[in-house]
C-alpha cells in the first residue's frame, strides 16, 4: 500500500489515553473497604475473567455471592461506589494532554474508537479533559460491534472523511488496535506502555511502538 501524508489520528480510549486499570484496581479497593474487606484485588480479578466482560457490575455479584456477602442493600450502592471511584481516579498519562494539542494545533482530525458506551466515553474524556481535542467518538453502542471487527474503525475513517492510507491509529492492545488496522491498511503505533496483560510485547505488528505518548509526535514529524 502506498501512504499518503496523515491527516487523522485515531486513539483508543482506555489504557491509552489515560489508566483506566490502574482506576478500576482503585475502585476495587474503594468496594473493599465499603464491606469491611482488604481483598480489592481479589474483586479486581473477577473482571479479569471471560465470563461477564471487563466492566460488567456482575463481575461484583459474583464476588459478593463467593464471600455469602448478602447483595440485597449493597449491590446497588457497591455499584455506585464503583463507578464513582474508578471515574475519579481517572487521569491522562504523562504527556498525552501535550501531544493532543500539539496534534490539534498542526491541523490533525483526532478521533476516538473504543468499546465503551458512549456515556462512558465522554464522561471519561470529559474527566480526564480531553474531550474537546476530538472530532468525534466512536463507541461500542454506535456500531455494535467491537473491535478486533472491522466496523469501528470503517465507521471512523468515515466520521473524520479520512481513508485509511492517510490515517495513524494509537492503542494499546495487539488484538484489538494493531492487527485490524494492519489489515485495513491503517498504520499503527502501539501503545506499550498501556498494555498491562501481554506477555510478550516484542512481536507486535505494529509499525511503530511508544512507550510515552510524546514519542508520537518524532513519529509523525518523519512520516
Amino acid at each position: 500500500m502506498e501512504y499518503q501524508q496523515p491527516s487523522a489520528i485515531l486513539f483508543d480510549m482506555d489504557n491509552t489515553l489515560f489508566d483506566l486499570v490502574g482506576a478500576q484496581i482503585a475502585s476495587c479497593h474503594d468496594v473493599a473497604r465499603y464491606l469491611g474487606r482488604d481483598d480489592g484485588l481479589d474483586l479486581f480479578d473477577y473482571f479479569l475473567r471471560p465470563d461477564h466482560g471487563f466492566e460488567a457490575h456482575e463481575n461484583i455479584l459474583d464476588y459478593l455471592n463467593d464471600r455469602n456477602i448478602s447483595p440485597d442493600g449493597k449491590f446497588r450502592q457497591v455499584c455506585h461506589i464503583y463507578e464513582t471511584s474508578k471515574l475519579g481516579n481517572i487521569y491522562p498519562y504523562s504527556g498525552v494532554d501535550k501531544t493532543l494539542k500539539h496534534l490539534v494545533a498542526a491541523g490533525y482530525r483526532l478521533g476516538v474508537v473504543t468499546d465503551a458506551h458512549s456515556r462512558d466515553a465522554v464522561r471519561r474524556l470529559e474527566k480526564a479533559k480531553l474531550l474537546h481535542y476530538f472530532v468525534g467518538i466512536v463507541s461500542y453502542d454506535m456500531t455494535g460491534k467491537k473491535k478486533p471487527a472491522h466496523d469501528p474503525f470503517l465507521f471512523a475513517l468515515d466520521m473524520l472523511k479520512t481513508e485509511p492510507s492517510s490515517t495513524v491509529l494509537v492503542g494499546d492492545s495487539p488484538r484489538r488496535d494493531i492487527e485490524p488496522c494492519h489489515e485495513l491498511g491503517i498504520r499503527s503505533v502501539y501503545a506499550r506502555y498501556g498494555d498491562r496483560f501481554a506477555d510478550d510485547r516484542s512481536e507486535v505488528p505494529a509499525d511503530f511502538i511508544i512507550d510515552n505518548m510524546d514519542e508520537l509526535l518524532t513519529i509523525l514529524d518523519n512520516l
